[in-house]
């Protein structure tokens, strides 16, 4: 079995590629009318974005006597759920922590105030001041009063999130498995031209991601001995299985998600995936016919889309299509000379089909 290597979840390694900045400043700056007016322009992008204020003291969720303040003062975490949902728990994560499980689900977090923080920071001078203090650390951007600040740190902060979005570590995923039943063996095993199809795909989506993965059970050619394997979720089936399992394997990556009985796969396809992240895009599942039905293999999922995939499989569905229609799922239609990389081959009839049109030149 290939190595384990993982990407740190727990607060260390380097985490660049995550949207978390500060908005800092002196006293009277302006930071929180500059957060107000911001905030509605991430929004009507389609983003999600969280606010966290460090240091906040006596915030107030439920008056002294009622049922909630009661439970947590008998020692428990109290949840409200309702119109509005609050945690109040009383021991509080580390706050790199918190800062970094918030990126699970949100495109962008801001932190306001609190200039200690250890991320990247925007600082408001007050007046009469031409430079942030010492010892504030990374600070990124700097912005004097007489500045258009709603207007220039809207497009800054934009083209900031982009840079982001595209550090993000992307990973291939190929899904594999044992004996096909139409096929008669393995699919991934079939060969082509002296080699196999899942050492042709290796092949193809290595040049275009960090690291390859190996999803599923099933025996691999000695050449791809080295790499990772990923186990399936236990009791899931199909495709949802191994992309949960890699989601869940490395919980800060994006990753390209292939079958291993996709043998036409034009590698321009995944620069054509890649070109479709931006902030707030969190699957890109294609859709060839422009009928709504789309195809969860051969696609891209960002981190961010764990939460809906938990969910689906919570609900009992095993479809990744299902996820259309979730905040930052979208659904473009690839170019027509790349439609043929979604071709499936499941029979020796269509395997036939498949050598004979390569054999006319066909592809």
């Amino acid at each position: 079995m290939g190595a384990m290597m993982q990407i740190d979840d727990n607060g260390g390694g380097n985490h660049d590629f995550l949207p978390i900045l500060g908005i800092c400043g002196s006293s009277g700056a302006g930071k929180t009318t500059l957060l107000e007016a911001l905030i509605p322009k991430f929004i009507g992008l389609g983003l999600r974005v969280a606010v966290v204020k460090h240091g906040a003291h006596r915030v107030r969720i439920d008056a002294p006597g009622k049922d909630s303040d009661r439970f947590f003062q008998a020692g428990a975490d109290v949840a409200l759920f309702g119109a509005e949902f609050f945690f109040r728990r009383h021991h509080a994560d580390n706050f790199e922590f918190f800062l970094h499980n918030l990126c699970r689900d949100y495109d962008l977090v801001l932190v306001e105030g609190h200039a200690s923080t250890p991320v990247d920071k925007i600082w408001l001078l007050g007046k009469g001041h031409s430079r942030p203090p010492d010892n504030r650390g990374t600070v990124v951007h700097v912005v004097a009063p007489e500045a258009r600040r709603v207007e220039v740190l809207y497009d800054w902060i934009l083209q900031w999130l982009a840079d982001r979005c595209l550090r993000v570590p992307l990973y291939g995923c190929l899904l594999i498995g044992g004996r096909s039943s139409r096929m008669g063996r393995p699919k991934h095993l079939i060969r082509e031209n002296g080699i196999t199809w899942i050492e042709q795909a290796v092949a193809r989506i290595e040049p275009h991601v960090h690291q390859v993965v190996l999803a599923g059970k099933g025996e691999v050619p000695a050449s791809l001995a080295h790499l990772s394997r990923v186990a399936d979720v236990p009791g899931l089936a199909g495709p949802l299985a191994g992309l949960l399992a890699v989601l869940r394997w490395q919980p800060k990556a994006s990753w390209l998600l292939v079958a291993c009985d996709q043998p036409t796969i034009d590698p321009r396809v995944f620069n054509w995936l890649k070109a479709k992240r931006k902030p707030g895009v969190r699957a890109v599942l294609p859709d060839l016919r422009g009928d709504g039905r789309v195809e969860p293999l051969l696609a891209w999922y960002d981190f961010r889309c764990r939460t809906a995939v938990e969910e689906l499989v919570a609900a009992d569905c095993l479809r990744p299509g299902a996820l259309v229609g979730r905040p930052g799922v979208i659904t473009p239609r690839p170019p027509a000379d790349l439609h043929g990389c979604w071709r499936n081959i499941n029979t020796p009839l269509e395997l036939e089909s498949l050598r004979a049109t390569k054999s006319s030149g066909s592809i």
